[in-house]
């Protein structure tokens, strides 16, 4: 392996989004440099964008009839059969 070598990137951005940011990534702890840095290795572990990119605005996308909207975690998540048990019980309490 090679030695942790470091360089500089220069981006442009909004001056409005960079506070925003920076005010943002400080209540998490961090600044800016390790921002990007986490945003690079996410990037590289996944080897994909780590979020998703649509022509869409959030929560504007059209999901097909039915569907449940879990913002991220589907697949991630699975409802059990009986999940509605509970409340059909009710309704024939009811």
């Amino acid at each position: 392996m090679m030695p942790d070598m470091q360089t500089h990137i220069n981006i442009r951005t909004d001056s409005e989004v960079k506070e925003q940011a920076q005010a943002l990534f400080a209540q998490l702890g961090m600044d800016m440099s390790t921002a990007v840095n986490l945003f690079l290795r996410q990037t590289l572990r996944e080897q994909a964008i780590p979020f998703g990119i649509s022509l869409h605005p959030a929560g504007k996308r059209a999901a097909p009839r039915g569907t449940p909207r879990l913002g991220g975690w589907e697949k991630k998540l699975r409802i059990a059969d009986d999940f509605d048990a509970p409340l059909d019980d009710f309704k024939e309490y009811m």
